[in-house]
């Protein structure tokens, strides 16, 4: 039903996105499509960068840092697709991926560009840490750090909320005694997409910025209090160097 009135979504929009939501979800479950959606990405990102020139910044020289060293990698849910691109080639790095359908081509692309993965959930509410769908990424997040290699997760409270850090990454580092190294990616081409991440399609051909914070460290003794103020510092450091980053390549006091 068309009504006319402002703010008043018409029918056939909705009949539209439903038609579409519909489809998705029959095509997005075959493997086929999914291989070649995965794909597709991974080579997309190879484009962007090898077409955007790299500015590094950060609380340490990643060029020179022992990739032998375990790090909990974080950062901003919408920035992580870069993170494969900027890494190092030496530097093993698992990401943490979600089970779901569209989890499934976000880790092939990630496989396809030297990312290993863990299939599970963030956690990243304090009554879910140990839930149901956590607590198998959580453990091989863990074994994988005792191994000695780096992994990663986005730092998102939920998927209605930007830029709120959850308690996940901060309980990680307590458990296993590695820092969190919190991380920021912008390029200076890019097309905001409305989404609840702010996140945005970046796009070749111009600048990129990678800035790390300084690490931050949560003792194995931390009680509720500073598990807090160790999710805060997260949140606050992320949204510091996020600033930065795209300071740095929209060239305002870079």
């Amino acid at each position: 039903m068309v009504t006319g009135e402002e703010g008043v979504e018409e029918e056939p929009e909705r009949d539209r996105r439903s038609w579409l939501s519909r489809a998705w979800k029959r095509f997005g479950r075959s493997s086929r499509v999914q291989a070649l959606l995965g794909s597709g990405a991974a080579a997309y990102l190879r484009f962007v960068g090898a077409t955007n020139r790299l500015t590094y910044e950060g609380a340490f020289d990643y060029e020179a840092f022992d990739v032998r060293t375990p790090l909990i990698i974080t950062m901003w849910h919408g920035q992580h697709f870069l993170l494969p691109i900027v890494r190092r080639r030496d530097h093993r790095i698992y990401a943490l991926i979600s089970r779901h359908r569209d989890g499934e081509i976000n880790a092939i692309a990630a496989r396809k560009l030297g990312v290993e993965t863990i299939r599970g959930s963030a956690a990243r509410e304090p009554g879910r840490v140990m839930g149901s769908g956590a607590v198998s990424g959580y453990l091989r997040m863990r074994a994988v750090l005792s191994e000695g290699a780096s992994v990663s997760m986005t730092a998102d409270l939920s998927r209605t909320v930007a830029r709120r850090a959850g308690i996940g990454v901060v309980h990680l580092a307590r458990a296993s005694g590695v820092p969190i190294a919190t991380a920021a990616i912008a390029t200076s081409r890019r097309l905001g997409i409305r989404s609840w991440d702010r996140a945005s399609l970046n796009l070749p051909f111009g600048r990129m910025a990678l800035v790390i914070g300084a690490f931050i460290d949560v003792p194995p003794d931390a009680d509720d209090a500073l598990m807090e103020e160790k999710r805060l510092a997260v949140e606050n450091e992320l949204n510091r160097i996020t600033d930065r980053a795209y300071a740095i390549v929209d060239r305002r006091n870079a």
